[in-house]
């Protein structure tokens, strides 16, 4: 089964991390959903992630992980040396989150907000969008 990465579709910095990881994942690991979207939203109220959800979520193995959880069992199935980063996993979440929620509350001050534009995938990267 895939696992599902939602995202804030209207964060520059949010759309960069969902092409970062694109070119990373060769094998397809990931889907992905803005969290303004209709599946999105479903998936919200589903996996009962808090409407105000500040974070990238990954869905994987019927589970909801949020801010650097997310983010770092990402890593772990990137290819290169990216997998390495999922050893931050053993400093306890609590730091980590605190780090993680510096970077999400000053996103848009720091990388911008989409006004109108959006990318356009290519035919391969638009398969991977639900």
């Amino acid at each position: 089964m895939k696992q599902i990465v939602l995202f804030d579709g209207e964060c520059n910095f949010c759309d960069s991390s969902v092409q970062f990881i694109i070119k990373r994942d060769p094998y397809a690991h990931f889907v992905f959903s803005s969290l303004q979207s209709e599946k999105g939203q479903e998936l919200v109220k589903e996996y009962k992630i808090p409407a105000d959800v500040d974070s990238l979520v990954l869905i994987e193995k019927g589970k909801a992980y949020t801010k650097s959880s997310a983010a770092l069992r990402i890593a772990k199935k990137l290819d290169g040396l990216w997998h390495l980063l999922f050893l931050f996993i053993l400093i306890p979440s609590r730091i980590r989150d605190g780090v993680y929620d510096i970077v999400a509350t000053n996103r848009y001050k720091w990388f911008g907000k989409k006004e109108d534009a959006c990318m356009l995938p290519s035919p391969d990267e638009r398969k991977r969008f639900i």
